[in-house]
This record gives C-alpha cells, structure tokens and sequence, in this order.
C-alpha cells in the first residue's frame, strides 16, 4: 500500500505531462513566409559524401520542406529548422544550383538530370517559392526588359562547339550562326518585351535595331582627289537601321554599332568617293547636275553593299562639296555671269511674254465686244421673231373666236326659228283641234244659231232673277231668237 501513492502521483505526473510535451516538444510550426527543414537523427547512414537525404528512411536534412501549417514530429527521430521562404521580388528571377546529386564531368555547370550537381535549366519567376537552402542555392537576377526599338541576340553558353569535332552549319549565314544544343550565337532574336533567360545557359546582347544617323563632316568629312588631282572633300548625312533577321550575325561577325558604322558603313562612303571621285574633275562637283548624279549613285552603292550585311541604308544626303578655293573662285565667277546672262533672259523673255499677254488681253477684249453686239443683234431679230409670231397667234385666235361666235349665232337663229315653228305647230294643231271641237259642238246644238243661242243661255241665264215677257213681236222674251222648234210656245 505505501508505492500505490507515489505511482498515482506519477502516472497524474505523466498524463499532465504528455500533452505539455505533445505540444511543445513534437510540434511544428512554420507561420506566414516560413519553411521547417526537417533532419532525421536516425535510420539509413547517407553514401559517402552526400548531404542531402534522398529517401524518408535516410538520416540527415530531407529534400522535402514543410510549408505554414502545424505538424507533429518524434523528436527523438527528428530534428527541424525554422526558416524563411525563398521570396522573389518583382521584375527579378531566380536560378536554382542544386548541391546534391552526382559530381558533373569537367568543364560543365548545367545539371544534365534530375540526379546530377549544377545549375537548372528551369527559372523561378516573381513570388513565394518553397526551397531548400540546404539542397539549392538561390540567386537572384533582373528580368531582361527589351524595349521598343530594340531586339536580344541570343548566345548559347552551353552545348557541342567546334572544339568537340563537329563543324557549323555553312547554311546558317556563314557558319555564324549555330544551331539548337550548340555553343554560339542563335539566329532567333527576343523582341521587345519581359523575358527571363538563364544567365549560366545563354548570354543576352541588346541590340539598337532604331535609325541611326551619322554626320560625316569636319574631321570626319570624305576626302578624295579627282581626276585632275584637286582635294575635294565630301559633307554629308547617312540614315541608316539593322535589319533583326541579320543583327545575330551583325553583332557576332561586326560587332556593335560604332563598329557597324567605322567597319560597314564609312569604309563604303570612303571607298565610293575615292573610286568614283578619281573619275570627274574638280569642276563637276561644283555644277548642280553633277552633284545630285554623284549623290544618287553613292545612295545606290551603300544600299546594295550594306543590305547583304542586314544594314538597311534610310537616306544619304550629300550636304556640301568643298572644292579647292582657286577652281571655286572661277567657277563662282563663270556661274556668276552665266546667272546674270540667264536673269537677262529672262527679263526679256518676261517683256515678251507681258506684251504676248498684253496682246491677248486686247484680241479677248475685241472678241468680246463683237460677241456683245452680235449677241445684241440676235436678241432684236429674235425679239421681233417673237413679237410677230405672238401677233399672228393673236390675229388666229380672234379669227378662231369670232368663227366660234358665228357658228354659234347660227345655231341660236337655228334654235329660235325651230322653236317658232314648233311653237307656230302647236298653235296650229291647237286651233284645228278647237275648231274640230267648236265643229263637233255646233253639229250637236244642229246649227250655228242654235249653238250661239246656248252659249248665250249659258252666260247671261245665271245672273237673271226674273223675266217679264211679252208675247208681242218674235223670239223668245221679246229676243230676237229664232224659234228652236218647228213647234212656237213659250218655256
């Protein structure tokens, strides 16, 4: 009963305690921005000279980091190392040389595989990268920024050369150029833009493909002799740009632009004047036509020599030709008077002309005068034309008129003397029939007396009230009527 007290109190001791060292003694715990590079204190003992180890059950540093995040490691096992992260910053790479792996043959530094020493063909770009700094070394270069205007000519570092008994490609310009997995210079350019090349691989030349101009004058003006042993000296201005399709062999055969222009350019310029000059007399190059001849052709030699080389030739001007004072004096004067012959002339041929013009205006002036009046003419004789033929229009048309009126008048007397005799009809036929009537009627009343005697009744019997008669004399009431029957009486 006396050991059960402490080993309560030891085993409360070690369940308190495993958790404490649970946390504080197994965990791992890189935060933002760290890496834990964990080493192995047992296991697999590592091939002599080795660091690294490349299997879990080998002791040493592991390949493998840990990134931020919490892990729980033996640490009776394991060992660990808190370190920062391999950060690139902006507009920077990185290139990694490996530290491990195997040993590479004599003169290389580029590591063939996976498994060798050296530096990586790969590049990192801008950020946060999980390396071992035990397994790699880092270094840390610019981003090759390419401007406009500008091209990269591209230079192997690495690969076979002529020294490992296989010649160059012939084809490729010259043999300058060379082709992929060979030491030289390549005939792709990098143009304008961000690029990130491996230093230890290739080597980058920038070169200035803008134009470029160059005053050949003073010290630097072409002198030649002419033809008739005088110094002349050439004053002038050449434009001129590279070709990119040529600037690999330029920059490897010529080298950079100043050589461009005293190895190409001016030795063209010199070699023309002295060849072409050697051909004219001092006197030529001081008469306008010559001068431009000269220029024109020395434009035309410098584009077809440069242009093979990849140099595009822009322009050539041919500012000043200065010949000897004693040639120019003379010339001078002879140009002189010759000007002074031309101005006159031209004075003259100037009067001429004024006079010819003089004349032309005053021929115009009597043209024009006459093209008035016969114009004048024209309008009269068609004014009158149009006046007569508007008179007889008029003098038609009242004939036209007045025939329309007398066709009418004779169909109104027409109309008139129809209706009069239509009307002359009818009272005609109105009569026959009336008397025809008046026939019937007396035929009935059996006479005319008798009908005459009834019209009377008729008129006057309605307005009789009373009669008083007497018997005495004849007719009827003392009427001078004669009797209507054979029979007297009086009704």
């Amino acid at each position: 009963m006396k050991w059960t007290v402490p080993v309560f109190i030891l085993a409360v001791l070690m369940l308190v305690a495993a958790p404490v060292f649970y946390w504080y003694g197994c965990r791992i715990e890189p935060g933002n921005g760290e890496i834990a590079v964990l080493i192995r204190k047992t296991g697999e003992r590592l091939p002599p000279g080795e660091v690294i180890a490349r299997k879990p059950e080998q002791q040493g540093i592991q390949l493998e980091v840990l990134g931020e995040g919490r892990y729980f490691r033996n640490p009776y096992i394991w060992d660990w190392e808190i370190l920062p992260i391999t950060d690139v910053p902006a507009g920077k790479f990185a290139v990694l040389v490996r530290k491990f792996g195997n040993d590479l043959e004599g003169g290389q530094i580029i590591a063939p595989d996976d498994a060798g020493k050296g530096v990586l063909r790969e590049v990192l770009g801008t950020g946060k990268h999980r390396i071992n700094p035990y397994a790699y070394e880092v270094k840390i270069f610019d981003d090759i920024k390419i401007m406009p205007g500008f091209v990269g000519v591209v230079t192997s570092l690495t690969g076979d050369d002529i020294f490992s008994g296989k010649a160059n490609d012939l084809s490729r310009q010259n043999g300058f150029l060379v082709g992929p997995g060979r030491k030289g210079v390549q005939p792709e350019v990098l143009k304008e833009g961000t690029h990130r090349v491996n230093p230890f691989i290739y080597s980058v030349a920038l070169v200035n493909i803008q134009s470029q101009r160059h005053e050949f004058s003073g010290d630097d003006a072409i002198t030649f002799l002419t033809q008739d042993g005088f110094q002349v000296s050439l004053e002038g201005t050449v434009e001129f740009n590279i070709d990119e399709t040529m600037a690999p062999r330029l920059s490897n055969e010529v080298g950079n632009m100043e050589d461009i222009l005293k190895k190409l350019i001016l030795p063209s310029v010199h070699g023309f004047a002295r060849i072409e000059g050697s051909k004219k007399g001092a006197t030529e190059f001081i008469i306008g036509e010559s001068r431009q001849l000269f220029q024109s052709q020395l434009d035309k030699f410098l584009r077809e020599n440069c242009r093979k080389w990849g140099v595009v030739i822009n322009s050539v001007l041919i500012r000043d030709i200065i010949v000897p004072q004693e040639i120019a004096e003379i010339i001078r004067n002879r140009e002189l008077a010759q000007q002074e012959a031309r101005k006159y002339a031209e004075e003259i041929e100037q009067a001429r002309s004024e006079a010819e013009l003089q004349k032309q205006k005053m021929l115009a002036e009597q043209n024009s005068r006459k093209v008035e009046a016969e114009t004048a003419k024209l309008t009269a004789v068609i004014a009158a034309r149009q006046k007569k033929l508007e008179a007889t229009i008029a003098a038609e048309t009242e004939l036209k008129v007045a025939e329309v009126q007398f066709r009418t008048a004779q169909a109104d007397a027409q109309s008139a003397l129809n209706a009069a005799e239509a009307e002359r009809s009818v009272i005609v036929e109105r009569n026959r029939s009336e008397a025809e009537v008046l026939a019937r009627q007396i035929e009935a009343f059996g006479g005319g007396d008798a009908y005459i005697r009834a019209m009377l009744y008729s008129k006057i019997m309605p307005g009789v009230r009373s009669i008083i008669g007497n018997s005495a004399g004849s007719g009827y009431f003392g009427l001078p009527l004669a009797p209507a029957a054979a029979e007297g009486g009086t009704k």
